[in-house]
């Protein structure tokens, strides 16, 4: 995050759906860089979501993709809650 604020992005689907999110973090891990994303209003009966993207080169642009690999979008998943959980106790 800067310290101005957080980062937004608002991503379309291939239905042409727009979404607004809010980046949270980036990591690096496995040779990769990914960022985690929340919705940016989520509905009120909704739980907060997060949403994984993976950046990578295409016709040297940079873009975001879902991870398709199930293990590693568990792995990463699993590396951002440890920074979280890393971040709360430095507060306390």
């Amino acid at each position: 995050m800067s310290e101005y604020g957080n980062d937004f992005i608002t991503l379309t689907d291939e239905d042409g759906n727009e979404v607004e999110l809010e980046h949270l973090d980036t990591l690096e891990f496995d040779g990769g860089t990914f960022m985690a994303f929340g919705i940016a209003e989520p509905d009120n009966d909704e739980e907060m979501a997060v949403v994984i993207m993976q950046a990578v080169e295409v016709d040297g642009e940079e873009m975001l993709e879902e991870v398709q690999d199930e293990q590693l979008l568990e792995e990463v998943y699993g590396q951002f809650l440890e920074r979280l959980e890393e971040a709360e106790d430095e507060e306390e």
